[in-house]
């Protein structure tokens, strides 16, 4: 990653915001997943989006953060809830991904362990 990205200041109109249930459910597509991420946004007017992180090296657990965007910059002061989903096709880590918002960080193995492929008729 550039050394010029890395020293740039951080920036003041995204921030990370809780979240209350994270899940990696299947794609329409075998082998796919998507994470969907919900809670309660503290401004009625705030986007919230899921921002991989970026790394040089593929980790063990792809950081993702739940962030709320103010446009304009003001903040209408009533919560809301939101659901937001990511499909996860390149933000894989090795093992999954760790969700991060401002209350916790939550690591979810992808594919989730209760997935169970279907067998085919030759395989029984």
């Amino acid at each position: 990653m550039s050394e010029s990205f890395l020293k740039a200041p951080a920036s003041e109109s995204v921030r990370l915001i809780s979240f209350d249930e994270a899940k990696v459910v299947p794609g329409f597509i075998p082998e796919t997943w998507i994470l969907i991420v919900s809670g309660t946004k503290p401004c009625i007017n705030m986007e919230v989006k899921l921002i991989p992180r970026i790394y040089v090296k593929q980790p063990e657990y792809w950081g993702i953060e739940v962030t709320g965007i103010l446009p304009g910059g003001i903040c209408l002061t009533a919560t809301a809830p939101y659901s937001v989903a990511l499909p996860l096709d390149s933000v894989l880590g090795t093992k999954g991904i760790e969700v991060i918002g401002a209350n916790k960080k939550e690591q979810i193995a992808v594919p989730p362990s209760t997935y169970s492929p279907k067998t085919s008729e030759t395989e029984k």
